[in-house]
């Protein structure tokens, strides 16, 4: 059985937001990836991204391996996990693995003050967002268990969406 849950999708599809409220209702640890990288690396996720992408990733995978191999936890992973097949298979051995969706519009308002964001460092945004998106879409629905979409939920509507979701499936133990 598993007992944890990996909170996966593009930024801005309210992983941490409702990871938090999850865990709580769960009773469950939460863990938010970018926050224990960067706890790790002593710097903030910008500041190892100055090293390049491949640096963070490395990095990823790491945290990913030291965090999936533990019970009852909520996952907030960063959007680009699903980057690597060894991360996902890394969080599925414990975990159920729901995609977060939300539309680009929807993407763009939610980070639009966010300048922590180094992929979205560009003039043109929007267009960054849909080509991420793009790009990752399959990666994520091929890993995702569950898929719940975020755009017009508020954040206790979404948690409750997950909550149904997992009291249907076989492989998850509350």
């Amino acid at each position: 059985m598993k007992t944890s849950v990996a909170l996966i999708g593009f930024m801005g599809t309210g992983k941490t937001a409702a990871g938090k409220v999850l865990a709580e209702k769960l009773n469950k640890r939460f863990v938010e990836l970018d926050a224990f990288i960067e706890q790790q690396a002593g710097k903030s996720i910008t500041d190892i991204f100055k090293d390049g992408e491949i640096a963070f990733r490395e990095m990823e995978i790491a945290a990913v391996k030291e965090i999936a191999g533990k019970t009852n936890q909520v996952i907030a992973c960063g959007g680009g996990v699903v980057l690597n097949r060894i991360n996902i298979d890394r969080l599925q051995q414990h975990g159920i693995i729901v995609y977060l969706t939300a539309s680009p519009s929807v993407v763009m308002k939610r980070t639009f003050n966010d300048t922590g964001r180094p992929l979205l460092n560009t003039p043109d945004r929007l267009q960054r967002i849909r080509e991420l998106l793009k790009f990752r879409r399959p990666l994520y629905e091929r890993a995702a268990d569950v898929t719940v979409n975020t755009s017009r939920a508020k954040v206790d509507a979404v948690v409750t969406q997950i909550i149904e979701k997992l009291k249907s499936n076989a492989s998850f133990r509350f």
